[in-house]
């Protein structure tokens, strides 16, 4: 996602931030649309979630942490494309450590990563945590917004502390320059991110 003209950034962290944009004018999208923008994006989330966990489950369930890491590798793409394509927007993951190159994060991301790891490391939820900003790119508005994934105990086998030799003999292969282990549960493991079109009328 290329950066554009910021318009104002917002940190939300559970608050909310659509007032900050003030009343509506000719050069700014009205907070209404901002707002839908904002639940558009959670929503994508969720549902991206719901799928990803879904799949690793059941493939965990049937196939153990090998068919676990066949659905990162294989079906993960597709669930993310998917849950774009149904909510006309850009959804995705993206870490400060990753295990897919292609998920590195860009530089407003980075920094709302950086962010979101230290508001977990002095105690706060991760529930409620948000951030995102409103930009003008490419002769359009569009809403950047992004929240963090912890740890989950079912992701631990792939990403934590005591990855087996077998599991690791996997990633190895799959993902020579994995650094997305070592992790534990709990702890910022990234953060689900998107980009939604405002319209402006």
């Amino acid at each position: 996602m290329r950066p554009g003209l910021s318009l104002t950034a917002i940190a939300a962290f559970g608050v909310a931030g659509c007032a900050a944009l003030g009343a509506p004018s000719l050069h700014t999208p009205a907070p209404e649309r901002v707002d839908s923008a904002v639940i558009a994006a959670r929503s994508a989330a969720d549902t991206l979630q719901r799928g990803l966990m879904t799949a690793l489950a059941e493939a965990m369930a049937s196939s153990g942490p090998g068919g676990a890491m066949g659905v990162c590798n294989t079906k993960a793409l597709q669930i993310t494309t998917d849950v774009s394509a149904n909510a006309s927007l850009d959804i995705g993951r993206t870490a400060l450590r990753v295990r897919n190159p292609s998920n590195a994060p860009d530089a407003w991301e980075r920094d709302q990563l950086v962010s979101f790891a230290s508001a977990l490391s002095s105690g706060r939820p991760a529930a409620g945590l948000e951030s995102y900003k409103v930009e003008r790119a490419d002769g359009a508005w569009r809403l950047r917004w992004t929240r963090p994934i912890v740890l989950q105990p079912m992701c631990a086998t792939c990403h934590g502390k005591d990855i087996g030799s077998d599991v690791g003999e996997i990633l190895s292969s799959l993902y020579p320059a994995d650094q997305a282990t070592g992790f534990e549960i709990g702890e910022l493991r990234g953060a689900f991110t998107a980009t939604v079109p405002i319209p402006f009328d």
